[in-house]
């Protein structure tokens, strides 16, 4: 069954840097690189890769072309990309350093001007049963939340960036939440509770390195999933792609443990590479990967 995304769209340029700078630091750039990514697009690619079918819900500014071309090249619906006159495409500034560790600057852009409108025309095509998934980096969640649940779609919404309004607004329409270490972090201290007090929903928090760990509050279940050993040389988006790999394969039907193996295989791979929505993995890759 198809995967909304209501999901950003960047223009990704890569500064390799021999550590993170300080606060009034000036830091020369050892290489630039350029690509597609924003955490909508690298999450829409990686179900698609997962060999989901995704429709993506989105908008590009006049320069962005290529970005919505390179989106159908990797298997992706782009016909709910709209293309905005007036407002640029988003891009970000990643610096990555020796560690593969990273900082993001965001520039929202056309991220931020998607309509209502848009949004429900993409989903007047869905079906019960279908899943529409968000992030923190467009606007109008709460409308599109709203929209999937009076068509009885499942709502997935990985909380990132971490805005804690957001999340309070998306909260009760969520059915799968996706949070990282710092994300979950945030969540506590923001709101008194825990990721396994959400009753009815299930949360899967990702911890890098440390594995992840799947708080089921429907059956009552917590379960932790190692990580694979890997030497990471970039960690951006590999948590999109946890997210997009674990989606895909519950839309065809895998139960939840097994679908979060698939994930962190996913992820394990993806940190072995430089770059975002260009050097996603795809099923076959992380089915023969070895670990």
């Amino acid at each position: 069954m198809p995967i909304y995304n209501l999901g950003s769209i960047n223009a990704d340029h890569f500064y390799r840097v021999p550590h993170l700078p300080r606060p009034g630091e000036t830091l020369a750039a050892t290489s630039l690189l350029r690509g597609l990514g924003g955490k909508g697009t690298n999450m829409s690619v990686a179900a698609a890769r997962a060999a989901a079918q995704v429709l993506h819900i989105g908008a590009v500014g006049r320069d962005g072309g290529w970005a919505r071309d390179r989106l159908l090249e990797y298997g992706v619906d782009t016909r709910h990309v709209v293309t905005l006159d007036a407002t640029p495409t988003g891009h970000a500034v990643i610096q990555v350093d020796d560690h593969g560790e990273n900082a993001i600057l965001l520039f929202p852009g056309a991220n931020h001007a998607i309509s209502e409108a848009a949004i429900g025309t993409a989903l007047a095509e869905a079906s019960p049963g279908d899943t529409l998934l968000m992030q923190n980096e467009t606007n109008n969640q709460l409308f599109a939340a709203r929209t999937a649940r009076s068509l009885d779609l499942t709502v997935a919404y990985a909380a990132a960036p971490f805005e804690i309004t957001a999340l309070h607004g998306l909260l009760p329409l969520v059915d799968i939440l996706f949070l990282n270490a710092v994300e979950a972090g945030q969540f506590e201290q923001a709101t008194g509770q825990s990721p396994a007090g959400l009753p009815g929903k299930r949360v899967i928090v990702t911890r890098g390195s440390q594995g992840s760990t799947l708080f089921d509050n429907i059956t009552g279940e917590t379960r932790h999933f190692p990580a694979l050993p890997v030497t990471p040389v970039d960690t951006t988006g590999a948590g999109d792609t946890f997210t997009g790999y674990a989606l895909a394969a519950l839309d065809r039907g895998l139960p939840m443990p097994q679908a979060i193996a698939l994930a962190t295989r996913a992820a394990a791979l993806m940190v072995t590479r430089h770059g975002t929505a260009d050097v996603i993995p795809d099923l076959k890759e992380v089915q023969e990967a070895r670990f």
